[in-house]
């Protein structure tokens, strides 16, 4: 649905992203991750033909994005950090003056805006000023934009950037609901986004990708199919840290201060050994957990050059 080849982008001398390649199937809700400043909405605006590259090539559905910019567009509902609201309209008159300037056929304006107005639970609004709407109902006004020609594709550039947590819960139950009915990129730096929404995870550092996987396959590769075993013990913490690393099936110990953090194979029996070494050592157990590595542990790996 969406070919990324080679795509990179310079601002005078310095270099904003470096020949990316990625794909992105039809039905796919893919988050598209990086810290601030990685690149994320440099490839957003090439995507959606709203920048040229420096060099390399974006296609979508087939059409080159430069080439095709008409076809394009007719395809994809986006969304940029700030959302584009005309503050002096009505949110039903905005919708309707989007739909028919992205060439939505005169009959079907109508269903488009009231199916626009409903997804993003806006009824309510629909005869208010945009100017006179909170940061939260702007936002889903411009997704609502973004959803009102029923495009193939939806590119969400930070969503949810500004908003409190009452609303950020509202917009991502929004994008869960979309899920299904469209092929969704969701560009961001806020973790529980993406674990709530999507299914694949492409991970920019410095301009270029430093992984592209699903969340499954990317948490066991980055583990190397293991577990992180945390304990907290009342004494000895030095000592059951030399006499842990003994047994069959620890990769590691780490003494944190407060917890030990063990790395393990993936097998569950390894916690029970552990437990009753600790146990049997007398040390005090106060506290145990198993976890497997989380989208938080991988992009702090990835992001500081440590993977």
């Amino acid at each position: 649905m969406i070919e990324v080849r080679g795509l990179s982008k310079s601002y005078g001398d310095r270099p904003a992203i470096r020949g990316l390649n990625f794909t992105v199937r039809k039905g796919e809700v893919v988050g598209f991750l990086g810290p601030n400043g990685a690149g994320k909405s440099t490839t957003m605006k090439i995507i959606t033909g709203y920048m040229a590259p420096s060099a390399g090539e974006v296609r979508v559905a087939g059409f080159d994005v430069f080439e095709n910019p008409i076809e394009v567009k007719k395809r994809i509902g986006y969304l940029p950090e700030t959302p584009p609201v005309y503050h002096d309209m009505f949110v039903e008159d905005y919708l309707t003056f989007v739909a028919r300037l992205k060439g939505v056929a005169r009959d079907r304006v109508r269903p488009l805006v009231d199916g626009a107005l409903e997804k993003t639970t806006l009824g309510e609004v629909r005869r208010r000023l945009i100017g006179n709407l909170s940061k939260g109902f702007k936002q889903r006004v411009g997704l609502a934009q973004a959803l009102v020609s029923d495009p193939e594709i939806l590119i969400l550039d930070e969503p949810t950037v500004g908003l409190d947590p009452k609303q950020v819960a509202e917009m991502r139950q929004l994008i869960r609901r979309l899920k299904g009915q469209h092929t969704i990129v969701l560009s961001t730096h806020i973790l529980p986004e993406v674990q709530a929404s999507c299914e694949k995870v492409i991970i920019i550092n410095q301009g270029g990708i430093v992984a592209e996987d699903s969340l499954e396959g990317l948490t066991r590769r980055m583990s190397g199919g293991g577990r992180v075993v945390t304990v907290r013990v009342r004494r000895g913490q030095e000592q059951m840290a030399s006499g842990l690393k003994t047994l069959s099936g620890v990769r590691s110990v780490v003494n944190q201060g407060n917890y030990l953090e063990i790395q393990t194979d993936p097998d569950e029996s390894i916690s029970e050994e552990i437990a009753g070494f600790l146990v049997g050592q007398n040390a005090g157990l106060l506290e145990m957990r198993s976890t497997n590595l989380d989208l938080e542990d991988i992009f702090i790996k990835l992001t500081a050059g440590q993977a």
